[in-house]
């Protein structure tokens, strides 16, 4: 079974989802040495099987997949959706997008992704938002697969480790994107992540990927010194050639425009990190906390807003390092911070 010390380089790209990684850049990292996955997030488990098989294609080194774990929405946060749907209006109709009246269901294909990762496995999966069920996990140990769960706590490392996951990723609260809390209403720590780390290893003994606001080498050196078996970074990756980040997202990360990150639930519903833009201070504190929904029902707004090059209405999601970020062949950006630590 796969390990992180199989790793040439303990540098992870870390699986953004909604397109940023992709095949290209999954197999980049790894042909310099790291790891990289991709992100199932948002897609069908036909969709995630079509990425798996372009990453072979490109690379016979080993990669990962990491699935979103859903969670049924408290009915208390469905009903702060109309209301909602009502104050982003004004957004929709100056950006020409329809908002949804109604959200379907969404439960992220998660039995046909799980069923297709037994068929077909991969050497890791990693999880975002919870656990897997014990049968779930022992289905994809009992084909060789790896397991990851991301945690922001103690608790959930605990509960991850009494899972009989194979290592931890653990994320620290100066991450990009979304934290991978396993309760939406969760208020995320603000412990930092090199604290955070201390915890974890002291009362869980798995291998540990430190994942939050590493951008260069010496930030790297320290995660490594503090006990991490390897680190996991997103936003370093996103201006990188193989990246699918969109123009608009590009553009901003190296704007003076943005000086400044925010933890929001704006967009989707659930706490992440991203360039604070009017939007984000638009909107604070409005959304409900209800993901998917919240999620599904901005998305033909920050659709129209990413066509429109409106930088003031995109999700940047980034992280607290989004100035570290650099733009180059995704190998030589891991070279790069490797040879800087």
């Amino acid at each position: 079974m796969f390990t992180l010390q199989d790793v040439a380089l303990p540098i992870l790209a870390a699986p953004m989802a909604g397109g940023a990684s992709t095949p290209e850049l999954v197999a980049a990292v790894a042909a310099a040495g790291g790891f990289g996955s991709l992100a199932a997030g948002y897609r069908t488990a036909t969709a995630m099987s079509e990425q798996i098989a372009a990453t072979r294609k490109l690379t016979d080194r080993p990669f990962g997949v990491n699935l979103f774990v859903p969670a049924a929405t408290d009915p208390a946060a469905l009903a702060g959706l109309p209301a909602y749907r009502e104050e982003l209006r004004p957004d929709a109709e100056r950006l020409g997008a329809r908002l949804p009246e109604e959200i379907p269901a969404d439960d992220e294909d998660w039995a046909a992704k799980i069923a297709a990762l037994v068929a077909d496995p991969v050497p890791v999966v990693s999880y975002t938002f919870g656990l897997p069920t014990p049968a779930e996990a022992e289905a994809l140990a009992a084909v060789g697969t790896a397991q990851v769960a991301t945690v922001t706590s103690v608790a959930e490392a605990r509960a991850a480790a009494e899972l009989g996951m194979s290592a931890l990723a653990v994320q620290g609260p100066e991450a990009g994107g979304h934290r991978g809390t396993h309760s939406v209403a969760a208020e995320p720590g603000t412990e930092p992540l090199l604290a955070l780390l201390a915890e974890v290893r002291a009362a869980v003994g798995l291998p540990i990927t430190a994942a939050g606001g590493i951008g260069d080498g010496p930030a790297i050196a320290a995660a490594l010194t503090a006990g991490a078996t390897a680190v996991q970074l997103g936003t370093a990756y996103l201006l990188a050639d193989e990246a699918g980040t969109s123009a608009g997202h590009r553009a901003a990360l190296r704007s003076p425009e943005f000086a400044e990150t925010a933890i929001t639930r704006a967009f989707t519903g659930r706490a992440a990190r991203g360039l604070r833009n009017s939007f984000i201070d638009r909107h604070a504190g409005r959304a409900p906390y209800a993901y998917p929904e919240v999620h599904h029902l901005t998305a033909p707004l920050r659709q129209a807003a990413s066509r429109a090059g409106d930088v003031q209405s995109m999700h940047l999601w980034a992280g607290t390092a989004f100035r570290s970020a650099r733009p180059g062949p995704a190998g030589e950006i891991t070279a790069e911070l490797w040879r800087a630590v």
